[in-house]
């Protein structure tokens, strides 16, 4: 079997056959020759994400097993509690939801990151999450410090689930900030699982760990129907972590 091209019209195969289409590419589900809104939704619903690099055709992934970090389960350092401490207290650290998605995600797209040439979050990419922030499903966590930003995240969001998207950062540990705040929120708001898409050993370190893909998919079908929560915390959120561990 090849792995099928399809149009930005067309539904995608199901990620949860038993076998790849290519099982010299595992978790490759489909490709096309452009990335569209609609299309990344409906992507995201059925557990799969776009990642391919510049001169590449657009390429559709469901890995098995699937990485998740459960916001409970997100590892706080001592290292990573005494800056949340900084933060909590010192007036020069803010934390904004949504204050500029485009420069957000500009910065991931041009974080230095070792052992990666290059960055899968092209132009392409970009307009698309573009398109679906200006909907409201996708969303940035930016860290300030004294009114420069230094660091951040940005996701997806669909009823009760998160897809962790990528992170930067420009001062030490302001991408862990980021993602502790995203944590504490989801734990406030039920939300149990981000998904991470892809093992690295740093989200491991950060707690996240994968899954059975057919689990993830069960998970995804219970919680993407519910009703989006509403966004909007400031750094305040950090203190869970500080009340779990104190």
């Amino acid at each position: 079997m090849s792995v099928p091209w399809i149009s930005s019209e067309d539904e995608f195969p199901s990620p949860g056959s038993s076998s790849d289409s290519d099982p010299e590419v595992p978790g490759l589900i489909a490709i096309s020759e452009e990335i569209s809104s609609e299309q990344l939704l409906r992507a995201y619903r059925t557990g799969i994400f776009p990642w391919y690099s510049d001169g590449q055709p657009i390429l559709w992934w469901s890995p098995n097993p699937r990485m998740v970090l459960r916001p409970k389960q997100f590892k706080v350092s001592h290292n990573l509690k005494k800056d949340i401490k900084n933060i909590l207290m010192d007036a020069d650290w803010e934390i904004k939801v949504d204050h500029n998605f485009h420069e957000t995600i500009l910065s991931c797209a041009t974080q230095t990151r070792d052992g990666q040439n290059g960055t899968w979050i092209t132009h392409a990419i970009m307009h698309a999450y573009g398109s679906i922030h200006e909907q409201g499903y996708a969303h940035s966590v930016e860290i300030f410090h004294q009114g420069q930003r230094v660091g951040g995240l940005y996701c997806v969001n669909i009823g009760q689930m998160v897809f962790g998207e990528s992170m930067f950062s420009k001062k030490t540990n302001a991408s862990k900030i980021a993602l502790a705040s995203l944590c504490a929120w989801c734990i406030d708001q039920d939300i149990e699982m981000i998904d991470c898409q892809q093992e690295t050993e740093h989200l491991t370190s950060l707690g996240g760990a994968p899954i059975p893909r057919e689990l993830f998919l069960k998970h995804l079908e219970e919680k993407c129907h519910a009703n989006n929560p509403n966004w909007g915390f400031n750094k305040n959120v950090l203190s869970y972590w500080l009340n779990k561990h104190s």
